[in-house]
């Protein structure tokens, strides 16, 4: 059984590492190269070269209650998105919480993980590891190695022809921190993922160029101004979802997506349906091609000195700047070579953690995934499931069971989703999570919940699928689970109650209620039938 596990990187995986190693009763050591906790979302205004960091201005794309660790509620009186400030303090407050400061070495680099000689017999770890500030290098030994570095770490950097003769400046989104630099510059963004649609609306003068489109989608959905994966992100409608046939679920959510934005109107209409690819979050692209500041382009087809030319024969001179909102690439250059191979962003772990040929299940990957929803409630399943794999109280199938399922979802994706390097860690949220609580033993088991607690059951099915209810059973289950999930639409009313509503409100108020009470009605007989007759 492992006693001693590394954690490496102290961001949001790194901090859930910590904690669950504590929790099930073993002794991590996390190495955070940096001087302070929280990786993607420390901002600082340098440039911190392999290790991405938030622009300034950067407000998370995910609500308070689909994020937050799940025995650990956001303060109801955070906003629902909060900027990047507010999820550093999160963190912070999380890692004082549960004293996991204590278990941080900052300022510390990991330089090598290598199987130790005798890794054969005991699956131990030997990790070379550097001080920052005083320059030594040492060698030392653990039971087991949990990776939390995340997936944003070597710039992905496209060429294009004559890039190399334009005289203006190509800087990366990586290196991008805030506007002020970039006041009147004529720019030419290429990519048009999360980043280059926030790069867009925060910048004057802009080109986006883009080579398949894209799908917006906003943070605030159309029922009644709730955050949308509040509202979507449900085991109700996932279930409904997977009985519709995909190319009617598709014309559904195309149909939706343009009744708020034209996308053929705007020039961002992709060659794939949603369902097909990472949609972008951000709720003032429309506004900014509306009145002219940014304008929508086809993919690049050469520079030259001073312009670029698009590959529908369009061109813009005068160019002043070129910003790459092209991703990242990943790999783990650290790790022993023949341990883990990436290649084209391909991660070939089970359940995008644990490399299946190992003689030892002593070394998992955390948060190397992509999903449609929050990383930071799957990193915490991740690890939760780690640490108990580590002491072997969850056995892992074998390898070549291991390998099948690997095969499988590499599969599923390549049928489901454009062929993108953006593609090959994508996960659904809820199935991926149920999976791992599945595995780990504190998957909640709804018609269980129907016998047992018909209030909790309903709020399990058809309310948000939010962290806390993989806290109800089983290993690691938290008595304040149920009443977190009880709870959650108040927290995410309050930070929006900022003043008295006029008379009448109470009356629609009320309306709504009995509208939602015939509905939870017609649910229950609904399920009444289908899993008790």
């Amino acid at each position: 059984m492992a006693t001693r596990v590394a954690v490496i990187g102290g961001g949001c995986s790194g901090l859930a590492a910590i904690k669950c190693c504590l929790d099930e009763g073993l002794e991590p050591v996390c190495f955070e190269r940096t001087d302070d906790l929280g990786g993607l979302w420390h901002y600082t205004d340098h440039v911190r070269n392999g290790q991405a960091c938030v622009m300034r201005s950067t407000v998370i794309n995910t609500s308070k209650e689909m994020m937050c660790f799940s025995d650990f509620p956001i303060p109801k009186h955070y906003p629902n998105f909060m900027h990047n400030t507010l999820v550093w303090q999160y963190f912070k407050d999380y890692a004082a919480h549960f004293g996991l400061g204590d278990y941080i070495r900052y300022n510390v680099e990991v330089v090598l993980v290598k199987r130790a000689e005798d890794f054969a017999k005991t699956g131990r770890w030997n990790l070379q590891i550097r001080d920052h500030k005083s320059g030594e290098e040492r060698t030392e030994t653990f039971d087991a190695v949990l990776v939390c570095s995340g997936h944003h770490a070597e710039k992905h950097e496209p060429s294009f022809p004559g890039l190399s003769d334009f005289k203006g400046r190509v800087v990366h989104s990586h290196d991008y921190k805030e506007p002020s630099q970039y006041v009147g510059k004529r720019i030419l963004i290429i990519g048009i993922g999360n980043s280059g649609g926030d790069l867009a609306v925060e910048l004057s003068r802009v080109y986006l160029s883009t080579r398949r489109g894209t799908w917006v989608v906003n943070r605030v959905s159309g029922t009644a101004g709730f955050p949308i994966d509040i509202v979507n992100t449900r085991r109700l409608k996932l279930m409904l979802a997977n009985m519709v046939p995909r190319s009617l679920l598709n014309s559904v959510v195309t149909s939706h997506l343009n009744k708020r934005l034209d996308h053929d109107l705007y020039s961002l209409t992709p060659s794939y349906p949603p369902t097909a690819q990472h949609p972008m979050v951000n709720d003032d692209l429309g506004n900014r091609i509306a009145c002219g500041s940014v304008k929508v382009k086809a993919d690049v087809k050469r520079f030259t000195e001073t312009g670029v030319e698009f590959e529908d024969g369009t061109f813009e001179d005068n160019i002043d700047l070129v910003l790459l909102a092209t991703g990242y690439t990943f790999g783990f250059p650290f790790i022993e070579k023949g341990v883990v191979d990436v290649k084209e962003n391909r991660l070939p772990f089970y359940k995008y953690m644990f490399p299946p040929d190992l003689e030892h299940n002593t070394l998992a990957m955390i948060g190397c995934i992509q999903p449609l929803g929050a990383i930071m409630p799957i990193s915490e399943l991740q690890c939760r499931l780690a640490t108990r794999v580590f002491k072997g109280d969850v056995k892992l199938p074998s390898a070549s069971e291991m390998w099948t399922d690997i095969r499988e979802k590499e599969a599923e994706m390549a049928r489901r989703y454009v062929k993108s390097q953006r593609h090959t860690i994508q996960v659904d949220y809820i199935a991926f999570m149920d999976e791992l609580a599945e595995l780990n033993g504190c998957k909640p088991d709804i018609v269980e919940l129907f016998k047992k607690d018909l209030r909790l059951a309903m709020h399990v099915l058809t309310g948000p699928c939010t962290p806390y209810q993989y806290r109800l059973v089983g290993p690691g289950k938290w008595d304040g689970a149920a009443d977190a999930i009880y709870t959650t639409m108040d927290r995410v009313r309050f930070p929006l109650a900022t003043r008295p509503l006029p008379e009448g409100s109470d009356i629609v108020r009320l309306q709504r209620f009995v509208l939602k009470i015939v509905a939870v009605i017609l649910v229950m007989i609904i399920l009444r039938i289908v899993f008790f007759v």
